[in-house]
């Protein structure tokens, strides 16, 4: 009978963690192409047409990729630049109608695994 150490998470592969975070980025940044142009727009912009509530569960769901970038031992300095995306992002959803169009433009989510991505890739050849 084997024990297991309950001390240490293991984490899954940083090359799994990378694809499923960047996963819920585009979905939540440029999950879907307007016809008839290149704009894409996601869940994040699509969440904020609901005032309070939608907001909030957009960004919760880009303050977990912050919590997990800090899993995976991104310098402090790089998750306030995360964090401060997120803020950006915030204040840009907290306008009415001119804060839906800042949405599809300013994607918080793609600059966020951007730089977590950076950190990984970084890690790996080191």
């Amino acid at each position: 009978m084997s024990t297991l150490a309950f001390d240490a998470p293991i984490l899954p592969s940083r090359r799994d963690t990378l694809a499923r975070l960047d996963a819920l980025a585009r979905l939540l940044d440029a999950a879907v192409r307007i016809p008839g142009t290149n704009i894409r727009v996601g869940a994040d912009a699509l969440l904020n047409l609901m005032p309070g509530f939608g907001t909030l569960v957009a960004k919760g769901l880009s303050s977990y990729l912050i919590l997990e970038a800090r899993r995976h031992g991104v310098p402090t300095g790089t998750l306030l630049r995360m964090a401060g995306n997120v803020a950006v992002d915030f204040a840009i959803s907290a306008i009415p109608v001119i804060g839906w169009f800042g949405d599809v433009f300013f994607r918080a989510n793609q600059r966020n695994i951007a730089l977590l991505r950076d950190h990984l890739e970084q890690g790996a050849t080191r």
